[in-house]
C-alpha cells in the first residue's frame, strides 16, 4: 500500500457511495466503487447468457471481460470491453443477480486483484463490503457505515424509480443475508474499523465525521 487509503465498508443503503465521494473530494483523493466492478461482471455474465445458478460456469468465464474503473469522485466511470455500463449495472436484473456472482471465489480473486492494482497507486477512498478486511487490511483508515433497515430502504427507494421502501427493505434483507453468510470474503466489520451509524445523520455530518477520523488517524 502506498499513500493514504480510506476503506469504506458497509451494507447497501448505508451511504457508502455518497460519503466516499464526498470524502474523496474534500481530501483531493481518487475514488473506487468496488461494488460497481461486481455489478459489471454480473452484467457481462447476463449479456453472455451464462447460467448464474452454475457457479462453475461463472468461474470458467470470469477472466474474460475487461473491466476498467475510473477513479474521479466527480464522475466515476465503469466500462466492460470498452462499453460504458454505468447505467445498465444499476438496473433491477443486475441488482438481483450480483450477490450470486460475487459469491463465486474465482470472481472475487479476479476483481480483488484489479482493486489492489488501483489501490496500489495510493491516495484513494475505496468503498465496498470487504475492503478493510480482505482487499486492503492495512488501509490507513477503516470505516464501517451502517444504518437502520428502514433508513437504508428509504434511501434506496428514493434513488430508484418504480420501487417502494418496503420492497427495497425486503430485497436488502435478502442481499445482506447472502453477503454476510457467503464462504468467501463475507460482509463484516474489519478489525480496527470504526463503526458510524448514519441513520440520524445528514450526509454532511457523516462526511465530517469520516474526515475527523482521517485527521485523527493519519
Amino acid at each position: 500500500m502506498a499513500g493514504l487509503v480510506v476503506a469504506m465498508d458497509g451494507p447497501s443503503g448505508s451511504g457508502k457511495s455518497s460519503v466516499s465521494r464526498g470524502v474523496a473530494r474534500a481530501l483531493g483523493l481518487r475514488y473506487l466503487d468496488t461494488g460497481a466492478m461486481y455489478r459489471a461482471m454480473t452484467w457481462w455474465m447476463l449479456q453472455q447468457g451464462v447460467d448464474l445458478a452454475d457457479r462453475a460456469a461463472i468461474a470458467a468465464r470470469c477472466g474474460e471481460p475487461r473491466i476498467v474503473s475510473g477513479t474521479d469522485p466527480d464522475g466515476p466511470t465503469i466500462h466492460v470491453d470498452g462499453v460504458d455500463v454505468a447505467g445498465p449495472i444499476r438496473e433491477t436484473e443486475v441488482t438481483g443477480a450480483v450477490s450470486a456472482v460475487a459469491a463465486v471465489p474465482e470472481v472475487r480473486v479476479r476483481l480483488v486483484a484489479l482493486q489492489r492494482e488501483i489501490i496500489g497507486a495510493g491516495d484513494i477512498v475505496v468503498e465496498g463490503r470487504d475492503i478493510g478486511s480482505v482487499v486492503c487490511p492495512d488501509a490507513s483508515v477503516k470505516v464501517y457505515l451502517t444504518a437502520s433497515p428502514e433508513a437504508r430502504a428509504q434511501r434506496r427507494s428514493a434513488e430508484l424509480a418504480g420501487t417502494t421502501a418496503e420492497a427495497q427493505q425486503e430485497a436488502m434483507a435478502r442481499r445482506d443475508t447472502l453477503d454476510s453468510t457467503r464462504k468467501t470474503d463475507p460482509l463484516s466489520m474489519a478489525a480496527g474499523a470504526v463503526e458510524v451509524d448514519t441513520t440520524a445523520l445528514t450526509l454532511e455530518e457523516v462526511i465530517a465525521e469520516v474526515l475527523r477520523l482521517v485527521k485523527e488517524r493519519t
